[in-house]
């Protein structure tokens, strides 16, 4: 049997509230101290949608609701780790986000005054502006 090498899936959240993102500062390297959009790996056995809304229960401490897929992200270095390939839903959610998991803390992220972000998060941040105007999905290289 031919073995492969997989990338992980992962899965980022972007969850919008008065003009601003919910950003997690990331406890744990790569990135540590950065800014990240809530998210993480997907388990195996579970569906990219079950894995968002516990990776924000898990960082952020509310209930997403997924609204649509923004796009998918798997640039051969969007991480140091290796490569991963990112499903990014825009979602409304419930609750008062506070940080928790892996999250050192939480804030809310203005996209207007640019900052260096972990990972690929500032073309993610990038690409949901120009979503909000056309209502496209994203992938890497588009």
């Amino acid at each position: 049997m031919t073995q492969y090498k997989v990338a992980p899936d992962t899965v980022d959240a972007i969850l919008e509230q008065d003009g601003k993102i919910a950003m997690i500062r990331r406890k744990k390297d790569p990135f540590r101290g950065q800014l990240a959009l809530p998210g993480g790996f997907v388990d195996y056995g579970e569906r990219v949608e079950e894995a968002l809304v516990r990776e924000v229960k898990e960082e952020l401490g509310v209930e997403a609701d997924i609204i649509t897929i923004l796009g998918v992200y798997s640039g051969m270095d969007r991480d140091p780790r290796g490569p991963t390939i990112s499903t990014v839903f825009i979602c409304s959610f419930e609750g008062i986000p506070v940080a928790g998991d892996d999250a050192e803390s939480f804030e809310w992220y203005n996209p207007q005054n640019r900052k260096d972000l972990a990972f690929d998060h500032n073309k993610i941040i990038e690409d949901f502006i120009l979503w909000k105007e056309n209502k496209s999905t994203f992938w890497s290289t588009k």
